[in-house]
């Protein structure tokens, strides 16, 4: 079973995240934060990872500890659901056309975080929703989840088709690369041994 679930209460937020990573893309993401569970559902459906994610945190002052916490606490889970990593791909790609919007991810699920970020945003907000905040949730992610994470915006002008094909993109890397390879199964892949 390569599930987890992961709590985290500070005095800004309090978080649940629950993942099955064997799953087939069902969630029910509610972070009061109504772009950011758009996102977070998308995330769950084009990775096929089951996710339910509960969030209270501090709108009153924004929506950054709110968004930032979810990311590091589902990194955690999915660094807890994976384990030792044993017959896992470990590197994910994919380009994502979204209407005018094209955007690269590539992954490796090293153990090493680091994030490349070349995806602006034209616009400040997405409805009441910071676009700053997309890559702060990517940050807490790739730190969290020990994933080296490059996103790069190829060609785009509207914000949401941007933010929605940087989400999906990195949905779909993660599927590949979460999935087990038939042919290394009871490996880990690394010629170190671990990761």
């Amino acid at each position: 079973m390569r599930s987890a679930t992961i709590t985290r209460k500070t005095a800004e937020t309090d978080i649940t995240v629950t993942i099955d990573l064997d799953g087939t893309g069902i969630y029910d993401n509610q972070t009061g934060v109504g772009f950011f569970d758009h996102m977070l559902d998308q995330l769950s459906r084009h990775a096929l990872i089951d996710m339910t994610i509960s969030a209270d945190g501090d709108l009153h002052i924004d929506d950054h500890h709110t968004v930032e916490d979810v990311g590091i606490a589902l990194g955690q889970a999915l660094t807890k659901a994976m384990g030792d990593k044993k017959g896992i791909r470990r590197y994910g790609e994919c380009t994502l056309p979204m209407d005018d919007a094209q955007v690269k991810c590539a992954l490796d699920l090293s153990g090493r975080p680091f994030l490349i970020w070349n995806c602006d945003l034209p616009t400040q907000k997405i409805g009441t929703f910071d676009t700053e905040l997309v890559r702060e949730f990517f940050q807490a992610l790739s730190t969290h989840g020990g994933i080296t994470l490059h996103i790069d915006k190829v060609h785009g002008f509207n914000s949401h088709h941007i933010a929605e094909a940087a989400f999906k993109a990195v949905a779909r890397a993660l599927r590949s690369a979460l999935e087990i390879d038939p042919r290394k199964a009871d490996a880990v892949p690394s010629t170190k041994g671990m990761l």
